[in-house]
């Protein structure tokens, strides 16, 4: 399982949605909530639209089928207002991701990616078109639905890490992390060979640094205490062995007191595709 984040650390420059980019007119979609348009980014155009949520951009590239852009939005929308009452449950949260200008691109071939070139100062996450699967969540069996992933993923690194750094800092010494170390068998700043056999966190990418490890980790954690992972053991257990909540609960209490805590307004709730505002 694979992602790709940008991480980009000036200033945003301008904006402007009141074009239409080459390529014609853009149909709006069928959501009841949200609406397809058309931009004009800087350093987007590959992408021929996107969604708004939450002030929160979804751009896809062409091959995107609308089903597909709208499924992430609503996902996107879940986690950010969780009980569904049209109002975003952490304003902190909301707020440092707007800060970040954060965003998500949705991809068709890998090769989309190459023509992204947003501004500096624009925090980012990929998610593809194929990796998106709004079917899963009829039984939760079958090939897993990837906009959990890494629509939390940007959630997390541009939300939760920035308004609440010394509990979801990314870094070394917060509580996200420490719960980290713990479960990846001690404080590992490279992957370890193997892992040691009290491990229950044990994500092996080579590329994937330490601040990469703690935004996995939460992900694996808040799924599945959420019930994403709950019959996905045979496919992760090679890099998380806590698939339920009761085993977080059990076996990693310090990541489970964060991710439960009464301090936040963390979802409760998994996503499923349908924003019900």
């Amino acid at each position: 399982m694979t992602y790709l984040t940008f991480m980009l650390v000036l200033l945003l420059g301008c904006k402007s949605d009141d074009a239409i980019p080459s390529g014609g007119a853009i149909a709006q979609g069928n959501d009841p909530n949200f609406t397809i348009v058309a931009h004009t980014d800087i350093g987007l155009a590959a992408f021929n639209r996107k969604v708004v949520v939450f002030d929160i951009d979804i751009y896809a590239v062409a091959g995107v089928t609308d089903s597909k852009l709208l499924h992430a939005a609503n996902i996107m929308a879940q986690y950010l207002d969780n009980d569904e009452d049209g109002t975003v449950d952490d304003t902190n949260v909301w707020n440092a991701m707007k800060a970040a200008d954060a965003f998500v691109v949705m991809w068709k071939n890998e090769s989309d990616l190459d023509n992204l070139n947003p501004p500096a100062g624009r925090e980012g996450q990929d998610l593809g078109n194929d990796e998106t699967r709004p079917e899963w969540h009829a039984n939760k069996n079958g090939a897993f639905d990837a906009a959990l992933e890494e629509i939390w993923h940007i959630i997390t690194n541009a939300g939760y890490s920035n308004a609440y750094p010394n509990d979801f800092g990314e870094t070394a010494g917060t509580t996200l992390t420490n719960a980290m170390d713990l479960a990846r068998g001690g404080r590992h700043t490279y992957i370890p060979n193997p892992y040691p056999t009290s491990a229950w966190y044990t994500y092996d990418d080579t590329t994937c640094d330490y601040n990469c490890q703690a935004g996995e980790y939460i992900y694996w954690a808040m799924t599945a205490i959420l019930g994403a992972q709950e019959n996905r053991l045979n496919e992760i257990g090679n890099e998380w062995k806590l698939n339920t909540r009761a085993k977080v609960e059990q076996v990693d209490p310090a990541v489970f007191a964060l991710l439960t805590s009464s301090n936040f307004r963390l979802p409760t709730v998994l996503p499923d595709g349908t924003y019900r505002h």
